[in-house]
């Protein structure tokens, strides 16, 4: 193959033969190089574009549960100009490890601990430095804003209704499907309530779940962003509409006072049901067993005539 010749390339020209192969002219190696260089850039870039664009999904599923922008407080503060509260450096510090900032007797740090109830903020999952920066400059984007996307559900103020906890039982135990399709409560929870065989083992009892995270408010915005692990997954897709939360908080606040289903109460109801099961079964059997030979008996009995029985008595 006939050599190009070309201007000298700035690369070392034995690992470009070894990249690119013995037979490829100088110009080809350039080309090759530079859209590998190009893909490299490329990739990079996107790479740091995807942080930053998910970064509001990130603050949805792991901030909105406990945090607006400009929809007042829920367990901790409202978000909506923080930074001109304090400045970015604490506010990372306290983002990326909360309990240190507290432990070290910082008088804010104690101050948001107290109004939200004594209720600890956890550290983020999944936090890096360039996500920290884009969260904080998410929230002073969201809080010049007239109204932020993050500014939470509107919970209704209208009393619960006897209509609204029956939906939200309904819901609950899976009788009535939510719109999205997320998995019904039972699935993974129980509630004082709840049937014989009592409900899911995988998430805690929920009877008293609306004293717990201090009323309607706290819990609505928890069901629209679930953050624990197992629910993420199943509602980032599937969000609850605003009707089904607000059933949903219906239902838990009339377990108020409420003892939660014992879980020996119902290891007890199975194995109840399952010996009456047992002893169905075995008398089924037996039924089944005493007429095996019926059906062979009365075709002798059929065809045998009635003088032979005459003649052999």
């Amino acid at each position: 193959m006939q050599k190009v010749q070309d201007e000298p390339i700035p690369l070392n020209a034995p690992q470009c033969r070894a990249l690119c192969g013995p037979d490829v002219s100088d110009r080809q190696r350039t080309a090759w190089l530079t859209a590998l260089v190009i893909a490299v850039l490329w990739s990079l870039a996107a790479a740091s574009a995807l942080q930053a664009q998910d970064t509001p999904d990130y603050f949805r599923q792991n901030c909105m549960n406990c945090h607006t922008i400009g929809g007042g407080r829920l367990t901790g503060p409202d978000l909506k100009d923080v930074t001109k509260r304090k400045d970015r450096t604490w506010l990372a510090n306290f983002i990326a490890n909360p309990k240190a900032v507290f432990d070290s007797g910082d008088s804010y740090a104690q101050k948001i601990f107290e109004e939200s109830r004594n209720v600890p903020m956890p550290t983020l999952p999944g936090l890096t430095k360039e996500r920290l920066e884009n969260l904080l400059n998410l929230i002073e984007a969201e809080s010049k804003l007239e109204e932020s996307q993050f500014k939470g559900l509107q919970i209704s103020n209208k009393p619960f209704t006897d209509a609204d906890r029956a939906f939200g039982r309904a819901i609950f135990l899976g009788h009535s499907k939510l719109d999205a399709g997320g998995t019904s409560c039972i699935s993974c929870h129980s509630m004082y309530d709840t049937p014989a065989l009592g409900g899911g083992r995988l998430g805690p009892d929920l009877t008293n779940i609306y004293e717990r995270l201090k009323g309607r408010k706290s819990l609505s915005a928890w069901l629209m962003a679930p953050g624990t692990e197992t629910m993420q997954p199943i509602f980032k897709s599937r969000p609850m509409t605003a009707d089904e939360i607000n059933a949903l908080a219906a239902y838990f606040e009339s377990s108020a006072g409420e003892r939660p289903a014992e879980a020996a109460a119902n290891r007890v109801a199975l194995l109840l049901m399952g010996l009456a099961g047992a002893a169905a079964l075995v008398f089924g059997f037996d039924a089944i067993w005493k007429q095996r030979f019926h059906s062979v008996r009365r075709r002798l009995v059929d065809t045998t005539p009635v003088h032979k029985f005459s003649q052999e008595s």
